[in-house]
């Protein structure tokens, strides 16, 4: 399956995302000693799968290959002991226009970071996407952000990075839209 997808920094959390529909998340990335693991175990709220996603064109982050097989929770709790890169999220679904928004919210070493993803039918509608108001800069093509890049660091880690884009850390006191 190929993934057709954008990826932005949150500027400031939506106004009603605290209605929406949230899933606590927790990726393995493996192999653990590889400076940018392509294989991910993940529970999704109930749901448990490995997943392995590769670009279609090298350094284009916005179209992927996607393989992926669906565990049980045996399964699951049998691979979450293995030596892995860790990512710790809650993930809501946002509705935006004519399409979801994926909100992660990040937790543990990486909180403070906000990403918000949206995922495309086809190339056209990716193109003609234009970026929300609550969201700050497009990293699609920033290979830092991507998941077995971010997994096993912390926030101090990647700081650098996203001060280029002028990120500000969001903490507990601006997860709200600001007041108007």
């Amino acid at each position: 399956m190929i993934e057709l997808e954008r990826t932005f920094l949150a500027k400031f959390l939506p106004e009603g995302l605290d209605k929406c529909e949230v899933k606590e998340m927790v990726d393995l990335y493996i192999p653990h000693d590889h400076h940018h693991p392509k294989l991910r175990i993940r529970k999704h709220g109930d749901k448990f799968v490995i997943t392995k996603k590769v670009p279609v064109k090298k350094d284009n982050f916005s179209k992927l290959r996607e393989q992926t097989i669906h565990l049980d929770p045996a399964e699951f709790k049998g691979l979450n002991q293995i030596n892995a890169k860790r990512v710790h999220k809650l993930r809501y679904k946002f509705p935006y226009e004519n399409t979801n928004a994926e909100i992660d919210v990040f937790l543990g070493s990486l909180s403070g970071l906000i990403l918000v993803d949206f995922e495309f039918e086809d190339e056209a509608t990716l193109k003609a996407f234009n970026m929300p108001d609550f969201c700050l800069a497009e990293v699609t093509k920033e290979e830092f952000i991507a998941g077995g890049k971010l997994c096993g660091k912390s926030y101090e880690d990647i700081k650098e990075s996203l001060e280029k884009f002028g990120y500000q850390k969001i903490t507990e006191n601006n997860l709200a839209h600001p007041k108007k």
